[in-house]
């Protein structure tokens, strides 16, 4: 293990205590829901303990072999794994595959995504997947050569326009026909609301959904209707009609995610571009939390992180802008009481990918192949919003840390997730015996 903690009993009590912090300030309802979530396998643990991650490899010396200096850096996805991958858009932008969740991005050293989504191909590849370890040590690869090929490409500093996702072959063209054909505006709107005297509100009634008391229900509404406004990007509404926007109904979004979970959440109801209630939106409003990697920067990038946002609403649209292969023209904040929210629209065809639907190597293969573009789109957009005047730095920087190394690169990524999923496995296994000595 090269892991810079604590082993045996010291490992388990830090690993109890860690979630206990991060963990006591939602509510016991949301708490034992999420701990639930966390019980299912590891895979499930380890998207629920981001936190882990970053205090386990924040400032690993690995990092330092192929990285670590300013031009290195870029804004990073954050929460990198497997089923942070699927489908978004909307009829106007049409629907893609890639990540579409900026929650824990941040600035810094590209390699921190790149572990973190192979350690989580590693903990898939075993639950959903079921390849052999050789299999998976293969796909790794896959990934990480489709990374870095695409990066040495863009080296001349030209955008990422051009690093498409292919969606013909298995096993991403059939699952974006299948949403395609089942998603969409009208089967959102059904899943989600219902009709009362001829008017769409929200159906708090839904298992996902809960009604706000009046005086929640007012400050919302009027943070939506004085704050968010000025916070949309210049032109998202142009050529709208003034009553689009307008806010028909609100609604406290409850059980959502396994990380997020316990997070104060919101969903409006708003008209969309015609006076029929058939193309109504869903604005998904979220208190944005510091990343997971902030209590593990140094006080110096502490204090830069602070100076750069005012909140981390205004970060998550900062990041979203930078990273996003296409835009959400909801994108805005706004405040309630102490809290920051982002705001943006709740895709009708998000849909994760089921890697367990997987046939063969050959197909996870080519999917692991799409993660390692759809990244590394990601990364050089992100540099290219840090630095406009020299688009071309951060490829160039990566492509010579890599350039005649790239087998050793790779090795060392396999390594560690490898080795890491297998800690992941012991502290999952720590927090079930945990949770059956408490009787939960």
């Amino acid at each position: 293990m090269n892991f810079p903690f604590f082993t045996g009993s010291e490992r388990e009590s830090l690993v109890l205590a860690e979630i206990d912090a991060q963990n006591r300030d939602i509510s016991d309802a949301d708490r034992a829901r999420k701990y639930a979530k966390m019980s299912k396998s590891a895979y499930r643990f380890f998207r629920g303990t981001a936190h882990l991650y970053w205090r386990d490899h924040w400032n690993d010396w690995r990092h330092h072999r192929f990285g670590g200096v300013f031009d290195s850096q870029t804004w990073l996805q954050g929460d990198a794994h497997v089923y942070n991958f699927g489908a978004y858009g909307d009829d106007r932008q049409g629907v893609h595959y890639g990540m579409d969740d900026f929650d824990d991005a941040f600035i810094g050293d590209y390699q921190y995504d790149l572990w973190r989504q192979a350690i989580s191909m590693v903990l898939d590849a075993d639950e959903n997947a079921e390849l052999s370890t050789k299999k998976t040590r293969r796909a790794i690869r896959h990934f990480l050569s489709a990374y870095l090929d695409t990066v040495e490409d863009h080296a001349d500093g030209r955008s990422a326009d051009d690093i498409h996702v292919k969606y013909i072959k298995k096993p991403i063209g059939p699952f974006m026909r299948e949403v395609l054909a089942e998603e969409g505006v009208a089967e959102q709107l059904a899943k989600w609301t219902v009709m009362k005297d001829g008017e769409r509100l929200f159906d708090t009634e839904y298992k996902k959904l809960a009604p706000l008391s009046a005086s929640e229900r007012s400050e919302l509404l009027k943070a939506l209707a004085e704050d968010y406004p000025e916070t949309l990007q210049p032109g998202s509404i142009e050529g709208r009609d003034a009553s689009h926007f307008a806010v028909k109904d609100v609604a406290r979004r409850v059980n959502a995610g396994t990380g997020s979970l316990g997070v104060a959440r919101y969903y409006a109801l708003v008209q969309g571009a015609s006076d029929s209630p058939d193309d109504d939106i869903i604005l998904d409003i979220k208190s944005q939390q510091r990343p997971s990697a902030y209590p593990y920067m140094s006080t110096a990038d502490r204090r830069k992180w602070r100076k750069s946002f005012k909140h981390e609403a205004e970060r998550h649209a900062h990041a979203f802008i930078a990273l996003a292969d296409h835009a959400d023209e909801y994108l805005g904040w706004l405040t309630l009481g102490d809290n920051h929210f982002s705001v943006r629209q709740r895709s009708p065809y998000k849909e994760d990918f089921p890697t367990d639907d997987i046939d063969d190597f050959k197909e996870y293969r080519r999917l692991s192949r799409q993660w390692g573009r759809i990244l590394a789109r990601e990364h050089i957009r992100g540099a290219h919003a840090l630095r406009p005047d020299d688009p071309g730095c951060f490829c160039r920087a990566v492509t010579a840390f890599t350039g005649d190394k790239r087998e050793a690169f790779k090795s060392q990524v396999v390594t560690l997730a490898m080795d890491y999923a297998e800690q992941v496995g012991r502290d999952h296994a720590v927090f079930l015996a945990h949770r059956a000595g408490d009787g939960d």
